[in-house]
């Protein structure tokens, strides 16, 4: 007997708000019922399903939906194109220039490849050997060491200390409120940070960062979007 094509929608739904309850820290009702195309009505009804079925689900009246801290869902069984992409990405990655973020990536891959089954393994080595990204085969040096330790103090709103040259070789030493990290057209990673030296927004290559301190100082976060510094600084 076939399942009802209704029934197997739901349990699809119900799998991935299950996945996105472990991967986020806070769901909404009305941004999973826009995701899933459905009423805020049925969302409700999947919530107390899952809770039915013994997830630990925690609601934050007026924000949302989260899971009880600690527990922990079984792995979800990647798809060949999941797995596949995730490769692919780490070529991207590969490029960069930074020791940190390529270090915990090869590491986040080794899992991936623990957890899916032997015929994929085998397909996605294949894959490995038929990808390139130019950066990497133009510019094999990790210049930079620092992208996760600022990614660290950009979500704690932790003050840094930095020992920097500029482009000039002058050397200077600077108290840093991260504000964002991107990555320029030259393939590095660039640090855009309040200066407490210069008292305003400064940019920094990561590549020159020569060492960097975490403070205990918090400070408070600008009320300025990564979206209009950019569009105030470059336009866009």
């Amino acid at each position: 007997m076939s399942m009802n094509p209704n029934n197997t929608k739901r349990l699809s739904r119900l799998t991935a708000i299950l996945t996105q309850l472990q991967s986020r820290r806070l769901l909404t009702a009305s941004k999973l019922a826009e995701q899933f195309g459905v009423t805020v009505r049925t969302i409700y009804r999947d919530i107390r399903a899952l809770e039915d079925a013994g997830v630990p689900i925690f609601t934050e009246e007026g924000k949302g939906y989260s899971l009880i801290e600690g527990y922990r869902i079984p792995p979800v069984m990647f798809t060949e194109d999941e797995a596949n992409a995730i490769i692919t990405a780490g070529f991207i990655i590969y490029s960069c220039k930074d020791e940190s973020l390529i270090k915990e990536f090869t590491s986040a891959v080794q899992k991936l490849k623990a957890i899916i089954p032997d015929h994929l393994k085998t397909r996605v080595e294949i894959l490995e050997e038929k990808i390139g990204i130019t950066k990497t085969y133009t510019d094999l040096s990790v210049k930079s060491k620092y992208l996760l330790d600022i990614q660290k103090a950009l979500v704690e709103y932790l003050v840094i200390k930095i020992n920097y040259t500029n482009q000039s070789n002058q050397k200077s030493s600077r108290q840093l409120e991260p504000f964002a990290v991107y990555s320029s057209e030259k393939g590095d990673w660039v640090l855009v940070a309040y200066c407490r030296l210069r008292k305003d927004f400064r940019t920094f290559s990561l590549t020159r960062i020569e060492e960097l301190i975490f403070t205990d100082e918090k400070f408070e976060p600008s009320p300025m979007t990564f979206a209009q510094y950019r569009k105030k600084t470059y336009g866009n």
